[in-house]
C-alpha cells in the first residue's frame, strides 16, 4: 500500500514539473511568436500616403538607407534587425523603390531587393545640350557633368552620325522609362535607339522627298516649333520655309536670331520679345538673316508635332508670314512681299503701342 502512495506521489510531483515546463515552453513560444510577428510580418510603416518613394544611390550605405527610412517606419530597430538576419545590410542596391503603406519589414526588404521601379523621364523645349543634361540629371541619378561629357564626346557622337553642333537632334521629346541608376552610356544608347525607331521607313521616305536628311528635318522643325504653338498652323509655317529653301532664299527666321543673341550673350534665360535691326547683323551660322540654308543644328528640341509638320507641309505658295494682331497666337500668310509689308506695318504699329522694345 505504501508503494502505491509513493508511486503516486512521485508521479504527481513529476506531472507538476511537466506542466510547469509545458507552460514555460508555451510562454516562450508565444513570446517568440509575438517577436517574429512584430519583426517580420506586422506592418511597420508610419506614413499615411498609399506609398513611399525611396531613392537609393550608388554611394548609399545601409546606415544612410536607415536614415532615409527612419522617419517613415514605426521601428527602425526591428527593420535593421531583420535586415541583418536576411543579410540585406550587406547587399543594398541602387534604384527607385515604392514601399506600400502597411508593409511589413519582410515586404519592405523584399521590395528593396527587387530591381526597383522605372521612372518616366520627360524632356522638351531644351535649347542646348547642356540644358538637356541638366534636365535628365534632375530625373535620374546621373551626374549632369558626367552626362554632358559623354553625350558631347566627339568620338561617341560621331559614331552615331552627329556633330557637337547638331547632337541635340538625336533627342526626340517624349516620355521614356528609365531605371533610377541608369548611367550616361545607357541613356545615350537608349536615346539613339529611340531616334532610329522614330525614323521609320515612312518618315525617311517623306524626308527624302523633301530632299532633307532626318537631322535637317529636325533642325527645320525646331524653327517651326519656335514660330508657332498652333498645331494646325505648323504645316503652313513649314511650307513657307521649305518654299524659301527651294528658291535658294534666306530663311530669315526670327527665332534663329533670338537663339544667336542668347548664344552670344551666354544667357539662355533671357526673354526677347522683339528682334531689332542691329540683331540681324550678328555674325553667326545660326543667323538665317545672314546665312542661307538651315542653321548647323536645332535651336531647340522640337516636339513631334513640329517634326510631323515639316514632313507633311502645306505648300500653298506662301513666302512670308507675320503675327496676326487680330487673332493672337496665329499668323497672317502672304505670297508677295508687298502684301507682307502691309501686314508687317500693322504688326509694328501694334507692338510699338504695347511699348515692347525688346
Amino acid at each position: 500500500m505504501m508503494n502505491y502512495y509513493i508511486k503516486n506521489y512521485f508521479w504527481l510531483r513529476n506531472l507538476k514539473w511537466l506542466l510547469i515546463a509545458f507552460l514555460s515552453l508555451k510562454l516562450i513560444g508565444i513570446f517568440w511568436g509575438f517577436q517574429f510577428h512584430r519583426t517580420v510580418l506586422a506592418s511597420n510603416t508610419a506614413f499615411e500616403a498609399k506609398s513611399l518613394e525611396i531613392f537609393i544611390d550608388t554611394d548609399d550605405s545601409f546606415d544612410s538607407l536607415c536614415l532615409k527610412l527612419e522617419n517613415h517606419l514605426k521601428s527602425i530597430k526591428s527593420f535593421s534587425r531583420l535586415a541583418k538576419i536576411k543579410s540585406f545590410d550587406e547587399s543594398i542596391r541602387p534604384g527607385r523603390f515604392l514601399i506600400l503603406s502597411s508593409s511589413s519589414n519582410n515586404t519592405i526588404i523584399n521590395t528593396l531587393r527587387s530591381s526597383g521601379q522605372p521612372i518616366n523621364v520627360v524632356f522638351n523645349n531644351q535649347e542646348r545640350i547642356e540644358n538637356l543634361a541638366g534636365k535628365i540629371s534632375n530625373q535620374l541619378m546621373i551626374d549632369s557633368l558626367s552626362l554632358l561629357n559623354h553625350i558631347t564626346n566627339d568620338d561617341v557622337v560621331s559614331k552615331k552620325g552627329f556633330t557637337p553642333e547638331n547632337a541635340l537632334a538625336m533627342y526626340i521629346p517624349n516620355t521614356y522609362e528609365f531605371y533610377w541608376e541608369s548611367d550616361a552610356s545607357t541613356f545615350f544608347n537608349r536615346m539613339y535607339y529611340e531616334y532610329q525607331r522614330f525614323w521609320n521607313e515612312n518618315r525617311l521616305a517623306k524626308a527624302k522627298s523633301l530632299e532633307l536628311t532626318p537631322i535637317e528635318v529636325i533642325v527645320l522643325a525646331s524653327i517651326v516649333h519656335k514660330e508657332t504653338t498652333k498645331k494646325e498652323e505648323m504645316p503652313l509655317v513649314a511650307g513657307v520655309y521649305l518654299e524659301r529653301l527651294r528658291r535658294n532664299m534666306r530663311l530669315q527666321a526670327d527665332p534663329t536670331v533670338i537663339y544667336t543673341i542668347k548664344k552670344h550673350s551666354g544667357n539662355f534665360k533671357k526673354v526677347i520679345k522683339r528682334v531689332l535691326y542691329r540683331d540681324l547683323e550678328i555674325d553667326s551660322p545660326f543667323n538665317t538673316y545672314l546665312y542661307k540654308g538651315l542653321p548647323p543644328g536645332p535651336i531647340i528640341t522640337p516636339d513631334i508635332a513640329s517634326i510631323e509638320a515639316v514632313l507633311n507641309p502645306k505648300m500653298e505658295g506662301y513666302l512670308y508670314f507675320v503675327a496676326d494682331i487680330e487673332n493672337p497666337g496665329y499668323h497672317k500668310f502672304s505670297k508677295t512681299l508687298s502684301q507682307h509689308n502691309r501686314n508687317r506695318v500693322k504688326y509694328i504699329r501694334w507692338i510699338n503701342s504695347k511699348g515692347i522694345t525688346r
